[in-house]
């Protein structure tokens, strides 16, 4: 039925090509629109199919507008990077993204330094752990797992595959997130740490395992594999980037309430190292 009238749509839209011009001489943005969707439908945008008119449209827009449509932009020569030094890219990526989402997190919440600066020191200590420790220990495992199943094409070795990044993969990289979110809260004791990792792990495991399976099932069916790894990285930072914001907000109420309310301290801890669910969960694990 959508179908229908998605084609039922062109059809008028493209009947409507004549007097478009008008509507754009009176600076009609709905006229200019039409045109640009029904070009589309016809497949006269370089680099696109034709079979799904409006989300080429939009996607043209974005990436740079109908002058350089189907040309190779950002996104080809980042993938060429990565092909090319795929750790080095992986690692000024994974530090770039962590140190993004601390800094726009903290300008959401409002969360400032005793200066006043959204700028904390919290900011060059994830971006150094995105990029010494997050994209190095990703490079590796799965550089092991694409070994491992190397060659291995049939349904079991896929399925095979996804079990092993979820159970030994993603509990390996959340253990390590956890360990470095403490250091960087302020953890000082082992004891300090290995109470963050045992409140916090099945609280990030959740989270992986929930995003994962839909973002690989998405990718699976829309993506070409050479642009997985971006899709991730892009989910994981808007996941990332909301959880954050929100545990800060709600670590400032805390404060907030600590100094004008009943005097307890947030969480009802007082430790100046934070709770262990303040620390925004890791994005999904694709098992490639």
């Amino acid at each position: 039925m959508s179908l229908k009238i998605e084609r039922d749509t062109i059809s008028q839209v493209s009947g409507a090509l004549p007097a478009l011009p008008k509507l754009q001489n009176h600076g009609g943005i709905v006229g200019t629109a039409a045109a640009a969707v029904a070009e589309a439908a016809h497949g006269q945008i370089p680099g696109t199919s034709g079979k799904h008119p409006i989300s080429e449209v939009v996607g043209t827009a974005i990436t740079g507008g109908r002058q350089n449509a189907g040309t190779k932009g950002y996104l080809a020569a980042y993938i060429k990077q990565l092909e090319d030094n795929p750790l080095r890219t992986k690692m000024l990526t994974a530090g770039t993204l962590a140190g993004a989402q601390e800094l726009i997190a903290s300008w959401l919440a409002k969360d400032r330094n005793k200066h006043g600066n959204y700028f904390t020191s919290r900011v060059p200590k994830m971006a150094t752990y995105g990029a010494l420790v997050s994209a190095p220990l990703g490079h590796f495992l799965i550089w092991a797992l694409q070994k491992t199943f190397k060659g291995r094409t049939s349904l079991k070795a896929k399925i095979l595959q996804i079990l092993v990044s979820n159970l030994i993969i993603a509990p390996i990289q959340n253990t390590v997130y956890l360990v470095a979110m403490a250091l960087i809260a302020g953890a000082k004791t082992f004891h300090q740490v290995r109470a963050t990792v045992r409140v916090g792990f099945w609280k990030v495991m959740r989270v992986s395992w929930i995003t994962s399976p839909i973002c690989l099932a998405f990718a699976q069916k829309f993506l070409p594999e050479s642009t997985w790894l971006p899709f991730f990285n892009f989910v994981s930072f808007i996941i990332g980037t909301y959880i954050n914001t929100v545990t800060k907000k709600k670590r400032l109420a805390a404060l907030r309430k600590k100094h004008f309310g009943d005097g307890r301290a947030p969480g009802g801890g007082g430790s100046s190292m934070g709770r262990p669910e303040d620390y925004p969960p890791l994005g999904p694990n694709p098992p490639y």
